[in-house]
Protein backbone atom coordinates (compact mmCIF):
# COMPACT_ATOMS: atom_id res chain seq x y z
CA UNK A 1 0.00 0.00 0.00
CA UNK A 2 1.39 3.60 -0.93
CA UNK A 3 0.71 5.46 1.86
CA UNK A 4 1.30 8.46 0.25
CA UNK A 5 -1.07 7.75 -2.04
CA UNK A 6 -4.01 7.15 0.32
CA UNK A 7 -3.54 10.86 1.70
CA UNK A 8 -5.52 12.19 -0.96
CA UNK A 9 -5.25 16.29 -1.60
CA UNK A 10 -4.08 16.54 1.56
CA UNK A 11 -0.63 15.26 0.77
CA UNK A 12 -0.44 17.46 -2.59
CA UNK A 13 2.89 18.94 -1.65
CA UNK A 14 4.23 15.89 -0.97
CA UNK A 15 2.93 13.92 -3.90
CA UNK A 16 3.65 17.06 -6.30
CA UNK A 17 7.66 16.54 -4.91
CA UNK A 18 7.89 12.82 -5.07
CA UNK A 19 6.84 13.41 -8.75
CA UNK A 20 9.26 15.88 -9.42
CA UNK A 21 12.21 14.22 -7.95
CA UNK A 22 11.43 10.49 -9.57
CA UNK A 23 10.99 12.34 -12.87
CA UNK A 24 14.20 14.18 -12.52
CA UNK A 25 16.08 11.46 -11.87
CA UNK A 26 14.39 9.65 -14.54
CA UNK A 27 15.45 12.84 -16.73
CA UNK A 28 18.98 12.74 -15.17
CA UNK A 29 19.26 8.93 -17.00
CA UNK A 30 18.40 9.84 -20.17
CA UNK A 31 21.12 12.93 -20.04
CA UNK A 32 23.91 10.31 -18.78
CA UNK A 33 23.14 7.70 -21.38
CA UNK A 34 23.47 10.47 -24.03
CA UNK A 35 27.12 11.29 -22.74
CA UNK A 36 25.48 14.77 -21.68
CA UNK A 37 26.63 16.77 -18.52
CA UNK A 38 23.78 18.42 -17.67
CA UNK A 39 21.50 18.78 -14.21
CA UNK A 40 17.67 18.69 -15.37
CA UNK A 41 17.15 20.79 -11.97
CA UNK A 42 18.97 23.38 -13.96
CA UNK A 43 16.53 23.52 -17.17
CA UNK A 44 14.11 26.40 -16.83
CA UNK A 45 17.48 28.79 -16.42
CA UNK A 46 19.31 27.65 -19.40
CA UNK A 47 16.25 27.39 -21.75
CA UNK A 48 15.39 30.95 -20.66
CA UNK A 49 18.93 32.29 -21.25
CA UNK A 50 19.00 29.69 -24.79
CA UNK A 51 16.05 32.15 -25.92
CA UNK A 52 18.38 35.89 -25.16
CA UNK A 53 20.68 37.04 -26.83
CA UNK A 54 21.81 37.91 -23.12
CA UNK A 55 20.07 38.66 -19.94
CA UNK A 56 20.04 40.08 -16.86
CA UNK A 57 19.60 38.29 -13.35
CA UNK A 58 16.35 40.38 -12.80
CA UNK A 59 14.78 39.43 -16.16
CA UNK A 60 15.63 36.02 -15.52
CA UNK A 61 13.97 36.05 -11.96
CA UNK A 62 10.83 37.82 -13.52
CA UNK A 63 10.51 35.18 -16.55
CA UNK A 64 10.50 32.38 -14.14
CA UNK A 65 9.05 33.75 -10.92
CA UNK A 66 12.10 32.11 -8.69
CA UNK A 67 13.38 33.21 -5.42
CA UNK A 68 16.95 35.50 -6.11
CA UNK A 69 18.81 32.21 -3.94
CA UNK A 70 17.52 29.64 -6.41
CA UNK A 71 18.26 31.08 -9.48
CA UNK A 72 22.39 32.63 -8.53
CA UNK A 73 22.68 28.80 -7.25
CA UNK A 74 21.66 27.85 -10.71
CA UNK A 75 23.76 30.53 -12.54
CA UNK A 76 26.86 29.18 -10.76
CA UNK A 77 26.48 25.79 -11.21
CA UNK A 78 26.15 26.62 -15.15
CA UNK A 79 29.19 28.96 -14.84
CA UNK A 80 30.95 26.20 -13.54
CA UNK A 81 30.31 23.99 -16.09
CA UNK A 82 31.07 26.94 -18.47
CA UNK A 83 28.00 26.69 -19.80
CA UNK A 84 27.79 30.25 -19.72
CA UNK A 85 29.67 33.28 -19.54
CA UNK A 86 29.11 36.88 -17.93
CA UNK A 87 29.82 40.16 -19.02
CA UNK A 88 29.00 43.99 -17.87
CA UNK A 89 26.62 45.37 -19.97
CA UNK A 90 28.75 47.79 -22.02
CA UNK A 91 25.85 51.09 -21.15
CA UNK A 92 25.19 50.09 -17.53
CA UNK A 93 28.44 48.68 -15.83
CA UNK A 94 26.27 47.62 -13.03
CA UNK A 95 24.27 45.48 -15.16
CA UNK A 96 26.13 41.84 -16.01
CA UNK A 97 24.68 40.13 -18.74
CA UNK A 98 24.07 36.61 -18.88
CA UNK A 99 24.19 34.37 -22.12
CA UNK A 100 25.23 31.02 -23.35
CA UNK A 101 28.89 30.58 -24.06
CA UNK A 102 30.16 28.57 -26.90
CA UNK A 103 30.39 25.17 -24.81
CA UNK A 104 26.96 25.71 -23.40
CA UNK A 105 25.35 26.60 -26.93
CA UNK A 106 26.92 23.14 -28.51
CA UNK A 107 25.24 21.54 -25.08
CA UNK A 108 21.75 23.14 -25.61
CA UNK A 109 21.88 21.56 -29.79
CA UNK A 110 22.85 18.30 -28.39
CA UNK A 111 19.50 18.62 -25.39
CA UNK A 112 16.87 20.59 -27.59
CA UNK A 113 16.05 17.35 -29.48
CA UNK A 114 15.66 15.47 -26.52
CA UNK A 115 13.46 18.28 -25.08
CA UNK A 116 11.51 17.59 -27.83
CA UNK A 117 11.50 13.68 -27.31
CA UNK A 118 10.72 13.96 -23.94
CA UNK A 119 7.81 16.77 -24.03
CA UNK A 120 5.89 14.74 -26.38
CA UNK A 121 6.34 11.34 -24.38
CA UNK A 122 4.96 13.29 -21.23
CA UNK A 123 2.13 14.71 -23.01
CA UNK A 124 1.23 10.76 -24.09
CA UNK A 125 1.43 9.65 -20.59
CA UNK A 126 -0.68 12.16 -19.35
CA UNK A 127 -3.06 12.78 -21.78
CA UNK A 128 -6.50 11.38 -19.99
CA UNK A 129 -8.90 13.06 -18.43
CA UNK A 130 -9.46 13.37 -14.76
CA UNK A 131 -11.72 14.70 -12.00
CA UNK A 132 -9.04 15.82 -9.89
CA UNK A 133 -5.56 16.60 -9.76
CA UNK A 134 -4.82 14.12 -7.50
CA UNK A 135 -6.25 11.41 -9.81
CA UNK A 136 -4.45 12.42 -12.52
CA UNK A 137 -0.93 12.28 -10.53
CA UNK A 138 -2.17 8.94 -9.99
CA UNK A 139 -2.62 7.52 -13.38
CA UNK A 140 0.61 9.16 -14.44
CA UNK A 141 3.18 7.54 -11.78
CA UNK A 142 1.05 4.69 -12.70
CA UNK A 143 1.91 5.35 -16.03
CA UNK A 144 5.65 5.72 -15.66
CA UNK A 145 5.88 2.56 -13.10
CA UNK A 146 4.25 0.57 -15.74
CA UNK A 147 6.87 1.84 -18.58
CA UNK A 148 10.17 3.46 -17.60
CA UNK A 149 9.98 7.24 -18.72
CA UNK A 150 13.53 7.39 -19.19
CA UNK A 151 13.69 3.57 -21.34
CA UNK A 152 10.74 5.66 -23.44
CA UNK A 153 12.16 9.36 -24.48
CA UNK A 154 15.73 7.29 -24.90
CA UNK A 155 14.39 4.37 -27.20
CA UNK A 156 12.21 7.23 -28.95
CA UNK A 157 15.15 9.87 -29.13
CA UNK A 158 17.52 6.98 -30.97
CA UNK A 159 14.61 6.22 -33.51
CA UNK A 160 14.42 10.08 -34.29
CA UNK A 161 18.03 10.27 -34.66
CA UNK A 162 18.52 7.70 -36.86
CA UNK A 163 16.22 8.61 -39.24
CA UNK A 164 17.52 12.40 -39.05
CA UNK A 165 21.15 11.02 -39.95
CA UNK A 166 22.55 12.01 -43.44
CA UNK A 167 25.45 9.96 -45.08
CA UNK A 168 27.44 12.67 -46.97
CA UNK A 169 30.28 11.66 -49.66
CA UNK A 170 33.92 13.31 -49.02
CA UNK A 171 34.49 16.99 -48.69
CA UNK A 172 37.74 18.75 -47.57
CA UNK A 173 36.08 20.49 -45.27
CA UNK A 174 35.27 17.44 -43.83
CA UNK A 175 39.18 16.00 -43.49
CA UNK A 176 39.59 16.95 -39.51
CA UNK A 177 36.52 14.99 -38.79
CA UNK A 178 37.87 12.14 -40.49
CA UNK A 179 41.22 12.20 -38.68
CA UNK A 180 39.79 13.22 -35.21
CA UNK A 181 37.24 10.35 -35.45
CA UNK A 182 39.59 7.93 -36.22
CA UNK A 183 42.03 9.02 -33.87
CA UNK A 184 39.78 9.19 -31.01
CA UNK A 185 38.86 5.44 -31.98
CA UNK A 186 42.49 4.09 -32.36
CA UNK A 187 43.32 5.48 -28.97
CA UNK A 188 40.44 3.95 -26.94
CA UNK A 189 40.62 0.60 -28.59
CA UNK A 190 44.41 0.30 -29.45
CA UNK A 191 47.07 2.44 -30.38
CA UNK A 192 47.88 4.69 -33.57
CA UNK A 193 50.21 3.09 -35.37
CA UNK A 194 52.67 5.17 -38.35
CA UNK A 195 50.70 4.21 -41.07
CA UNK A 196 47.31 5.28 -39.16
CA UNK A 197 48.54 8.84 -39.08
CA UNK A 198 50.18 8.86 -42.21
CA UNK A 199 46.49 8.05 -43.99
CA UNK A 200 44.65 9.54 -41.79
CA UNK A 201 46.51 13.05 -42.33
CA UNK A 202 46.34 12.74 -45.70
CA UNK A 203 42.88 11.73 -47.26
CA UNK A 204 43.65 12.99 -50.46
CA UNK A 205 46.94 11.60 -51.25
CA UNK A 206 45.67 8.16 -49.75
CA UNK A 207 42.38 7.70 -50.36
CA UNK A 208 40.33 9.95 -53.03
CA UNK A 209 43.65 10.77 -55.30
CA UNK A 210 43.69 6.72 -55.59
CA UNK A 211 39.92 6.36 -56.52
CA UNK A 212 38.95 5.68 -53.15
CA UNK A 213 35.89 7.04 -51.81
CA UNK A 214 35.05 8.39 -48.11
CA UNK A 215 31.87 8.74 -46.27
CA UNK A 216 30.60 10.45 -43.86
CA UNK A 217 27.14 10.36 -41.08
CA UNK A 218 26.08 14.05 -40.11
CA UNK A 219 23.39 14.68 -37.94
CA UNK A 220 22.02 17.69 -36.43
CA UNK A 221 24.86 19.32 -38.92
CA UNK A 222 27.30 17.76 -36.63
CA UNK A 223 29.58 14.81 -38.35
CA UNK A 224 29.52 11.90 -36.11
CA UNK A 225 30.85 8.50 -38.26
CA UNK A 226 32.68 8.31 -40.90
CA UNK A 227 34.05 5.45 -43.03
CA UNK A 228 36.68 4.87 -46.34
CA UNK A 229 36.20 2.77 -49.24
CA UNK A 230 40.31 2.30 -50.44
CA UNK A 231 41.17 0.57 -53.78
CA UNK A 232 43.27 -2.59 -53.64
CA UNK A 233 45.51 -4.52 -55.74
CA UNK A 234 42.77 -6.77 -56.56
CA UNK A 235 40.68 -4.89 -59.14
CA UNK A 236 37.36 -4.43 -57.99
CA UNK A 237 38.16 -5.27 -54.36
CA UNK A 238 38.25 -1.93 -52.24
CA UNK A 239 38.55 -2.57 -48.34
CA UNK A 240 36.20 -1.20 -46.33
CA UNK A 241 38.39 0.85 -43.44
CA UNK A 242 38.67 3.55 -41.10
CA UNK A 243 35.04 2.96 -39.87
CA UNK A 244 34.89 5.19 -36.50
CA UNK A 245 31.64 6.76 -34.74
CA UNK A 246 31.38 9.48 -32.12
CA UNK A 247 31.35 7.94 -28.77
CA UNK A 248 28.64 10.15 -27.88
CA UNK A 249 26.52 8.78 -30.13
CA UNK A 250 27.12 5.51 -30.36
CA UNK A 251 24.18 3.36 -29.89
CA UNK A 252 22.32 4.77 -32.91
CA UNK A 253 23.63 2.39 -35.35
CA UNK A 254 25.26 4.65 -36.98
CA UNK A 255 28.36 2.15 -37.72
CA UNK A 256 25.53 0.18 -39.25
CA UNK A 257 24.13 2.66 -41.38
CA UNK A 258 27.43 3.40 -43.32
CA UNK A 259 27.67 -0.25 -43.12
CA UNK A 260 24.96 -0.65 -45.74
CA UNK A 261 25.79 2.72 -47.71
CA UNK A 262 29.53 1.11 -48.38
CA UNK A 263 27.62 -2.13 -49.57
CA UNK A 264 24.83 -0.41 -51.71
CA UNK A 265 27.77 2.06 -53.23
CA UNK A 266 29.68 -1.18 -53.79
CA UNK A 267 26.96 -2.88 -55.77
CA UNK A 268 25.81 0.19 -57.79
CA UNK A 269 29.00 0.72 -59.16
CA UNK A 270 30.11 -2.62 -60.14
CA UNK A 271 32.73 -3.58 -57.54
CA UNK A 272 33.69 -7.25 -56.49
CA UNK A 273 33.46 -7.12 -53.58
CA UNK A 274 34.67 -5.47 -50.33
CA UNK A 275 37.48 -6.79 -47.95
CA UNK A 276 38.45 -5.39 -44.25
CA UNK A 277 40.55 -5.84 -41.44
CA UNK A 278 39.61 -6.06 -38.04
CA UNK A 279 40.94 -7.92 -34.59
CA UNK A 280 39.22 -10.33 -31.91
CA UNK A 281 39.00 -7.65 -29.55
CA UNK A 282 35.93 -5.98 -31.58
CA UNK A 283 33.59 -8.82 -31.10
CA UNK A 284 30.36 -6.43 -31.42
CA UNK A 285 31.79 -5.15 -34.69
CA UNK A 286 32.80 -8.71 -36.10
CA UNK A 287 29.16 -9.96 -35.31
CA UNK A 288 27.81 -6.89 -37.52
CA UNK A 289 30.28 -7.67 -40.50
CA UNK A 290 28.86 -11.37 -40.24
CA UNK A 291 25.99 -10.47 -40.16
CA UNK A 292 26.27 -8.55 -43.60
CA UNK A 293 27.62 -11.66 -45.05
CA UNK A 294 31.22 -11.36 -44.93
CA UNK A 295 33.44 -14.25 -43.81
CA UNK A 296 36.62 -14.57 -42.61
CA UNK A 297 39.80 -15.30 -45.23
CA UNK A 298 43.62 -15.51 -44.00
CA UNK A 299 45.44 -12.76 -42.75
CA UNK A 300 48.95 -12.52 -44.95
CA UNK A 301 51.50 -11.80 -43.07
CA UNK A 302 52.48 -8.70 -44.30
CA UNK A 303 49.29 -7.26 -43.34
CA UNK A 304 49.43 -3.27 -43.22
CA UNK A 305 47.93 -3.24 -39.52
CA UNK A 306 50.02 -4.78 -36.58
CA UNK A 307 46.72 -4.66 -34.48
CA UNK A 308 44.89 -7.13 -37.04
CA UNK A 309 44.17 -11.03 -36.60
CA UNK A 310 41.11 -11.15 -38.79
CA UNK A 311 40.57 -10.34 -42.07
CA UNK A 312 37.18 -11.42 -44.21
CA UNK A 313 35.43 -10.45 -47.54
CA UNK A 314 32.31 -9.99 -49.27
CA UNK A 315 31.88 -10.64 -52.66
CA UNK A 316 29.62 -10.10 -54.76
Amino acid sequence: MDSLTGLGEIGLGSRLKRLSDNMMREIQLVYDYFNIDFDPYLFPIIKVISHCDGITNSSIKEKLNLTQPAITQAINKLQKKQLIEIKLDTIDKRKKIIKLSIHGLDVVNKMKPLWHVMDNVVKRHTNFTTNSLIEHINKFEHAIAQESLSATIINEAKLKMRSSIEILEFDNKYSQDFYNLNIEWLKAFFVVEPYDEEVLSKPNTYIIDKGGHIFFAKLNDKVVGTVALMPTENKGIYELTKMAVSPEHRGLKIGQKLMQHCISFAKSNSFKGLMLYSSTKLENALYIYRKYGFVDIPVEPDSPYIRSDVKMELNF
